[in-house]
């Protein structure tokens, strides 16, 4: 609990530090916040730790699956992967699938990471994902093909 903590008023310090960054008091408050939480509730400590660990499995496990050269995946999971360049961070976690049909046509689908999906293991939830990439590319072959 306790480097959980240092780390959280580590991130606040960099923010105070950082010349470049215009940090808005609100995003202060929100991890002076989280603090105090977990100061209140030491065992959500565990739980958003184990929580990180899945999400990171789930990104090796769907990067391993999910070889398609038409296929273009960006995520956008706050500390563990973020490779998109826009990240709605306000929701869910989520994973953006791109299909590029051709030149012009790239139909997206944004797969969610909800709680209810984050109940299940890593392996499951990366089965899931790959079974709605897969899903998600034959309505588009089915659409461009009639």
């Amino acid at each position: 609990m306790r480097n959980e903590i240092k780390a959280k008023l580590e991130e606040i310090v960099v923010l105070l530090n950082d010349p470049e960054e215009t940090v808005l008091n609100n995003e202060l408050k929100e991890k002076l916040e989280k603090i105090v939480a977990l100061l209140s509730n030491p065992e959500d400590i565990a739980t958003e730790q184990e929580t990180k660990e899945k999400l990171e499995a789930i990104v090796a496990l769907v990067n391993n699956v999910m070889v398609d050269p038409d296929i273009d995946i960006e995520y956008c999971i706050p500390d563990v992967a973020t490779t998109s360049g826009t990240c709605d961070v306000s929701g869910d976690p989520y994973i953006l699938v791109t299909y590029v049909v051709s030149e012009y046509t790239r139909p997206t689908r944004k797969i969610r990471l909800t709680n209810t999906y984050l109940k299940n293991t890593a392996k499951a939830i990366a089965n899931l994902v790959t079974f709605s990439i897969e899903q998600f590319k034959t309505e588009i072959d089915s659409v461009e093909m009639g």
